[in-house]
């Protein structure tokens, strides 16, 4: 029984850290040079801005699914024209989930390390190409 109890608590004491880091990242949202910004529109017209990492692949543009917190990829699926700001200019994108090959690749080329998988709590990934309109 002892066994259990410190296996619940160390459980919960992973998900809190996986919050916890999840929270921060959302509310600060780091920007850099490998950044970018994506506005997207929800149901009701709003439109939300997230940043994101950029990844570039075979001379495209994509973004990943790389955290629980997702409804900027929701939003994308259900509007994929979508603004996107990098390297101070804005321009219009239509945003496309990839799958099977291309997903692999673009992953292979931008994989996450170990680290960021644990602090993340281990989500599933997503990738979306940014074709510009």
């Amino acid at each position: 029984m002892k066994v259990v109890k410190v296996v619940v608590i160390l459980a919960l004491v992973y998900v809190g850290i996986v919050v916890v880091f999840e929270s921060l990242l959302g509310y600060f949202q780091p920007a850099g040079q490998s950044t970018l910004v994506i506005t997207t529109t929800d149901d009701e017209g709003n439109t939300n801005d997230r940043v994101l990492s950029a990844l570039q692949s075979n001379g495209q543009l994509y973004v990943a699914v790389n955290h629980w917190p997702r409804a900027w990829y929701s939003q994308v699926l259900e509007n994929p024209q979508v603004q996107v700001a990098l390297d101070g200019e804005k321009a219009d994108y239509l945003a496309v989930a990839v799958e099977d090959e291309e997903h692999r690749r673009v992953d292979r080329e931008h994989s996450l390390g170990i680290f960021i998988r644990i602090l993340t709590g281990f989500p599933p990934r997503y990738i979306v190409r940014l074709d510009p309109r």
